[in-house]
Parts: C-alpha cells; sequence; structure tokens
C-alpha cells in the first residue's frame, strides 16, 4: 500500500516536473497559467491532466485541437513515480527518503531541459546547490554509508570538489563544459559527498562516452557533434544515491 502512495504522489508530481520542463528555460512562470495546451491556448481540465492516464485516453492528442501530445509527458510522470518507489526500497519511510525524493525530480528536470536546449538553468542548481549544503551538513545520511551522516566536512568537500573539478574541465578544455554542468556538480557533491562526485563523473563519463560511440557508429554522427553532459550526470548521480555503497564495495573487493 504504501509502495503504490508513493507511485501515485510520484506521477502526480512528475506532472508538475512536465511544467517545469518546459517553461522554466522559456522563463516562465511555473504557477501560472493553469496547465494549457501548447498548441490551441486551451486550459486543461482536471480530468485531461491525469498523470499517464489522461494521455493514454486521449491517444496522445489534445482534446480540443487534436494536436499531438508528446510521449516525453507520461515518461518523465513514469519515471518520477518509479523514482520515488525506488528511493522508498532503498531508504525506508524517513528524512532521507524525502530529501532523495526531490532530488531525483531535480536530476529528471535538469536531465530534460539539457536534452532539449543544451542548457541547466541556474534556476535549479543554484538554488538545488544551496538546500543541499545545507541539508548534507545537517540532515541527510551519507549514501555511501548510511549508518552516519554526511556532515560538514564531507558536504563542503563534496561542493568544491564537485564544482572546481568540472571548472578545471572547462578552463582545460577552453568552453567544452557548460557553466550549467559546474553548478550541477557542487549540488551533487554537497549532498553525496567527494565519494559521489567521483562515481557520479566516472558513471557518466562512462554512459557519455558509450552513447557517443554508437552515435558515431549508427548515426554517422561526427566526434565534435555536441552532446549534452548533464543528463548523464544525472544518471550517474541516480546511480551513486541508490547503490553506490554497493558498487564502492565491489569495488574495494576488487582490490582486496
Amino acid at each position: 500500500m504504501t509502495y503504490a502512495a508513493v507511485l501515485t504522489f510520484g506521477l502526480v508530481i512528475g506532472s508538475f516536473l512536465n511544467v517545469c520542463i518546459y517553461r522554466l528555460p522559456r522563463k516562465l512562470s511555473v504557477v501560472r497559467p493553469a496547465s494549457h495546451c501548447p498548441s490551441c491556448g486551451r486550459a486543461l481540465k482536471p480530468w485531461d491532466n491525469i498523470p499517464v492516464i489522461s494521455y493514454l485516453l486521449l491517444r496522445g492528442r489534445c482534446r480540443y485541437c487534436s494536436a499531438r501530445i508528446s510521449p516525453r509527458y507520461p515518461l518523465v510522470e513514469l519515471l518520477n513515480g518509479l523514482g520515488y518507489m525506488l528511493v522508498l526500497w532503498r531508504f525506508g519511510l524517513g528524512l532521507d527518503a524525502v530529501v532523495y525524493m526531490v532530488y531525483f525530480s531535480t536530476l529528471i528536470v535538469i536531465t530534460f531541459i539539457d536534452l532539449d536546449f543544451q542548457i541547466i538553468p541556474d534556476a535549479v542548481t543554484l538554488p538545488g546547490a544551496a538546500a543541499a549544503l545545507v541539508l548534507g551538513v545537517f540532515l541527510v545520511s551519507d549514501p555511501f554509508d548510511r549508518g552516519s551522516g554526511l556532515g560538514p566536512a564531507q558536504s563542503v568537500t563534496g561542493l568544491f570538489l564537485g564544482g572546481g573539478l568540472f571548472y578545471a574541465v572547462a578552463v582545460l578544455s577552453r568552453g567544452g563544459m557548460g557553466g550549467g554542468d559546474i553548478k550541477m556538480m557542487a549540488m551533487v557533491g554537497a549532498l553525496t559527498g567527494w565519494k559521489g562526485v567521483l562515481l557520479t563523473t566516472f558513471l557518466g563519463s562512462l554512459t557519455g562516452s558509450i552513447v557517443g560511440l554508437g552515435l558515431m557508429i549508427f548515426k554517422g554522427k561526427g566526434r565534435k557533434t555536441k552532446i549534452p553532459f548533464g543528463p548523464f550526470l544525472a544518471l550517474g548521480s541516480a546511480v551513486s544515491v541508490l547503490w553506490g555503497q554497493e558498487l564502492l564495495k565491489l569495488y574495494m573487493r576488487g582490490y582486496s
């Protein structure tokens, strides 16, 4: 019953995330106006805005103008709902679960905005980094050692390591790394510590390289084709939070 409630809550929040993904990069309010069709502008009725179900009932079309609704809308809702269930499974009911559910939603917003616009908005990362620092210093547990809190040393070190490492990459690559990635990794480090920064960077680079290689082989993309890095960092950080402790143990076991 708890998982069903969390899934439902995650789907509802996922619907709001779609609003954020559409409006934040366009510098629009996420509060007003109410949800509406981007094609005809008609306000959506409550029964047209039920997560996933409305999309299926409407067969992916606007009720009023029959414009196609992107399948990304139910995808975001499902990802968020399933993500909340994974967080609950991993952390149980408690403050850590609430924090990481919010964090998971933040990563989803970053992912889809970066895919569309190749930017990671300051409106997400700056307040996110500030909140992550407060939570990391005072409240949240270390995802790599759930028996203890993250604490000031880990959180502050993670913030400066994440931001500093990616700032150095941006300088050395002469703009190959964006400012949004730098601020995002500062947020990641503040909430997950230096271990989270290193594992997120490794997993993000690995998955980014695999996808980039696949695009070169199967899509004929060139080496200079720009691929947003935020989604891969978001995936790496989500995996770090959920399974970082086990991955670290496997790594250490390989050297024992």
